[in-house]
């Protein structure tokens, strides 16, 4: 199934929608709203058989020019037996930046929303054991949002220091 085919279809099924679709260096692209972005990847799943989530990342666009939105995050999907991929984004914005969890659609969204979390702060609705999984537990800030100081803020010394043994 072509690109045309699946942005055809799209565009049938949530024509109420303003979807957005693009293709750049053999990325097909398609831009949804936050609010329908579980229906619609729930859809491409089924539909198109989308059945691997290769990548879920987000950015942090404050500050850059021509930038509507705050947060885009965005998921890479693989149809395993033809090969074609999608990436599927959305946008967000502050101050309560959250989505539904892909969870119940892909397994491996776990690890994947607990970074974009733990780096973000973009939280997941309906992800059983959404934690911070990179930085400690005590550490109250998202150190890759833009406003987020390149020096930290004071909190290293809050740490538990790690001691090595000789041996």
């Amino acid at each position: 199934m072509s690109f045309a085919d699946i942005k055809e279809k799209l565009t049938a099924k949530f024509e109420k929608l303003n979807l957005e679709f693009s293709s750049f260096r053999d990325n097909d692209r398609v831009i949804v709203p936050p609010t329908d972005l579980f229906e619609i990847l729930s859809y491409l799943k089924t539909t198109f058989c989308f059945d691997m989530l290769i990548d879920l990342s987000a950015a942090d666009y404050l500050h850059l020019q021509g930038a509507t939105h705050r947060y885009g995050v965005w998921y890479a999907l693989l149809n395993v037996e033809n090969g074609e991929r999608l990436i599927v984004k959305t946008h967000l914005d502050d101050p309560d930046p959250r989505l539904p969890s892909m969870y119940d659609l892909w397994k491996g969204a776990d690890w994947m929303e607990r970074e974009v979390y733990d780096m973000y702060g973009i939280e997941f609705d309906g992800h059983p054991d959404l934690r911070r999984i990179l930085l400690p537990d005590e550490f109250v800030a998202f150190p890759l949002r833009k406003d987020y100081p390149l020096r930290g803020m004071g909190e290293r010394h809050n740490f538990q220091s790690v001691i090595r043994s000789e041996s």
